[in-house]
């Protein structure tokens, strides 16, 4: 799925605050971007990395180009937060999950939460929490990489309605490929790694699935990866 027009390739320098990232373009010229995710990314945003950035036109916007996507021992990680969703969405209204839904609900809100996505089938909803997913080491690729409380949150609302007999999809989008297995970040958030488990034992259907990126967009791989507990 194409999702930048107009990309251009620079390296990193530095990352003022979660915002902003100061790059430096191939010809030498200094560059301040807008970072499209709020996580630490501290394996990937590493002085010297080759970055794309994805320039944007829209009015009133401080910096000209957003930080898309990152090169790490010569594999393309996206790091656009907002790519998950999209690429899901479209995945979901052409029958990923094996049937096309009969209407699909972006931001559904349910109770005290708000899910990416709910669908219609038949006579019932369905629910989709979408995660984006950048840290990998040595293979595997590991969510979150900060705790989330925010995503246990969505864990316990996704246990509650599969408990009442909804399907409900926890959905981890790895924005890169080359992994091998997926599995909570127990290091890093061992409740959220704990909410994982119940969700599944809820009945909560866990998807790990990679991606193939490039420059100007990524795709959703054919084949899931195993998840570990």
């Amino acid at each position: 799925m194409k999702l930048y027009e107009r990309i251009r390739h620079a390296l990193f320098l530095s990352r003022p605050n979660r915002f902003i990232a100061m790059c430096r373009g191939l010809e030498g010229e200094p560059l301040c971007c807008h970072v499209k995710n709020t996580g630490r990314l501290g394996e990937l945003l590493v002085s010297g990395a080759e970055v794309v950035l994805a320039e944007q036109d829209a009015p009133g916007r401080k910096t000209v180009f957003d930080l898309v996507a990152v090169y790490k021992d010569g594999r393309l990680f996206n790091i656009d937060s907002q790519a998950p969703n999209k690429i899901v969405g479209r995945a979901l209204a052409r029958g990923w999950l094996g049937f096309v839904p009969q209407r699909l609900l972006p931001e559904y809100r349910q109770g005290d939460s708000r899910f990416d996505f709910a669908f219609v089938q038949g006579e019932r909803l369905g629910y989709v929490e979408v995660k984006g997913v950048t840290l990998e080491r040595e293979g595997l690729a590991l969510f979150p990489d900060a705790p989330t409380q925010r995503g246990i949150k969505h864990l316990e609302g996704l246990a509650r309605l599969a408990q009442t007999g909804a399907q409900a999809h926890a959905v981890f989008v790895l924005q890169f490929s080359g992994a091998t297995a997926f599995s909570p970040n127990q290091e890093t958030h061992p409740a959220f790694a704990e909410a994982l488990r119940a969700a599944r034992a809820s009945g909560v259907v866990l998807h790990a699935v990679p991606c193939r990126v490039s420059p100007d967009g990524m795709e959703l791989a054919p084949l899931e990866l195993p998840i570990l507990l």
